[in-house]
């Protein structure tokens, strides 16, 4: 990690795009972005807050641990996107981990700024609740889904949850490249597992693989198998 000297469009985040815009200086004068390489390790599980942060470029997966060494990604971030928000509350401590997955630039605000903008902007705030209250529901579901959603529903689950959030390439891909362990672990299933299945959705012309990339021929059956 390393202090970046780049400038803010202060419009890619939901802090800035939200906030008075009478604030942004004051966002400008007590914000912090630092760039990180792939793999980098941004806060870590059972730290104390420090503050928050808001991706500004790149991609960073949020995780936490599982079944002792294993690791259970809890959701991806892109530009735009707040992390570090579970830690807020009683205990300010980070339940999550947050590492890149290719190289970020990342804006930090320090806590005390952050609970000084949100009782200031109203707009931002409310969509921040609006933001937890969607999390609350998607971390109940994926909770269902361990338990009760077969590996193959969990699988074409992440594969339709990938794809509304990153959206696809010009070449009808889910833009997003994911490792095979990647996926296992945003599955909650093994690296075997995952390589088994995919093959199944290939060979059954559900989907189409390139690399790292994926591709959805039939999402009317993917759907189908997240009902079974």
């Amino acid at each position: 990690m390393k202090k970046s000297k780049d400038n803010c469009d202060y419009a890619t985040c939901l802090l800035c795009r939200l906030c008075l815009k009478d604030w942004l200086p004051v966002i400008a004068a007590n914000k912090k972005n630092f760039k990180y390489k792939k793999g980098e390790l941004i806060f870590k599980e059972g730290d104390e807050v420090q503050g928050i942060f808001f991706v500004y470029n790149g991609l960073v997966k949020v995780h936490e641990k599982w079944g002792g060494e294993k690791e259970l990604i809890v959701r991806f971030a892109k530009a735009g996107d707040i992390l570090g928000h579970r830690g807020l509350g009683k205990d300010m401590i980070y339940p999550v981990s947050a590492t890149t997955l290719e190289a970020s630039t990342v804006c930090f605000i320090g806590i005390d700024f952050f609970n000084a903008t949100s009782k200031v902007n109203h707009d931002f705030i409310f969509e921040l609740m609006m933001f937890f209250a969607n999390e609350l529901k998607e971390s109940e579901k994926n909770m269902r889904n361990l338990a009760h959603m077969t590996v193959k529903g969990r699988l074409a689950q992440a594969i339709l949850n990938l794809k509304n959030k990153f959206g696809l390439t010009k070449e009808n891909f889910i833009d997003i490249e994911l490792s095979r362990q990647h996926i296992a672990s945003y599955v909650g299933t093994t690296y075997e597992t995952v390589f088994r299945i995919l093959g199944e959705l290939t060979a059954n012309k559900l989907i189409e693989i390139s690399g790292k990339r994926i591709s959805i021929i039939s999402e009317e059956n993917l759907i189908a198998l997240t009902l079974q």
